[in-house]
């Protein structure tokens, strides 16, 4: 006790007591307003890109992420596909991609950043289907020129291994190919474009 009768060590209880009580306070007022500065599920539903996971991704083989409530098919093509793409040129309705349905650095032969994987929407530019990925090893009755790529069961519609339309089938376009950036050697993030700031 001081001289004047102050109970020091009560004193600094109840100060060291109170102030635990009103940061408790404080953090549990705070917690409403920092929930609602956070986007909604939908809201990160509607563009927030995602990461996918490559490194154990077979040449030939495809896998499905989804972003933006879509499916989007990343696709590790052979190297033997990736000679077939210049064959198929004259069976196609837009073989150069001039339509606007990839970002500027996947309008090229093969619609990628890296030749050997393909990232496109997998919904078919017809009446908006989801393609079948059938391989030219596959059992099939497409055809014995079939090189593989998409196949719209719903009207017929046709793509190659660059996502690109067949002439003469339904679909007007070719597969939309969504803006991807590769985050590491084994990592791709899409919905997000090469150089952009996250």
């Amino acid at each position: 006790m001081s001289e004047n009768g102050v109970d020091n060590k009560k004193r600094r209880f109840l100060t060291a007591a109170t102030s635990v009580v009103g940061g408790v306070g404080i953090a549990f007022a705070a917690v409403p307003f920092i929930t609602a500065m956070k986007p909604s599920a939908r809201a990160q539903a509607a563009g927030a890109p995602v990461e996918a996971d490559i490194s154990k991704l077979e040449p030939g083989q495809r896998m499905t992420v989804e972003w933006r409530g879509k499916p989007v098919w990343i696709v590790r093509r052979t190297e033997e596909s990736l000679k077939i793409l210049e064959e198929m040129k004259g069976i196609l309705s837009d073989p150069d991609s001039n339509e606007n349905l990839q970002p500027e650095y996947a309008k090229n032969s093969t619609r990628a950043i890296k030749p050997e994987y393909f990232i496109v929407v997998g919904i078919c530019t017809h009446l908006g289907c989801s393609p079948s990925y059938i391989k030219s090893t596959d059992a099939h009755n497409l055809g014995s020129d079939w090189k593989g790529g998409f196949f719209c069961p719903c009207h017929g519609s046709r793509f190659d291994l660059a996502g690109r339309v067949y002439s003469g089938v339904p679909a007007p376009l070719n597969l939309e190919v969504p803006a991807h950036n590769y985050v590491t050697e084994t990592r791709v993030q899409i919905g997000v474009d090469p150089g952009a700031k996250s």
